[in-house]
């Protein structure tokens, strides 16, 4: 069964980034339209994936991981810092795969891949 699922590693501090908020929507043209949240746990982890099932079905998706509350909240910089929500669109072709998108940030960089 194909699915969806992320990760969220804080690099500057060395630690998975707790707290944050993500959402995942479809984008069908040009609009997206979003289809879960999620907040990440104290691994920087989803409970359960994002998308799974008859949920993933081919198209352009976009992940969200509103990174800026997670830094304020942590204190490491003002509210209007450098980063705020970071969106990720990737294409989903074979809906039997696993989908792994994970973040590496820091207030300033992020960094992405498909993951396994």
């Amino acid at each position: 069964m194909g699915r969806l699922t992320t990760h969220v590693l804080d690099t500057a501090n060395g630690r998975p980034a707790v707290g944050v908020h993500i959402t995942v929507s479809r984008v069908e043209a040009g609009a997206a339209h979003q289809l879960a949240t999620a907040v990440t746990n104290h691994d920087g982890r989803v409970d359960a994936p994002m998308l799974e099932g008859d949920a993933l079905v081919p198209g352009i998706y976009e992940l969200a991981f509103h990174v800026g509350a997670y830094f304020a909240a942590a204190g490491e910089h003002d509210p209007l810092s450098f980063l705020d929500v970071i969106p990720i669109r990737f294409g989903v072709a074979d809906t039997a795969a696993h989908y792994h998108v994970p973040l590496l940030v820091t207030p300033w960089s992020y960094a992405t891949y498909r993951g396994s």
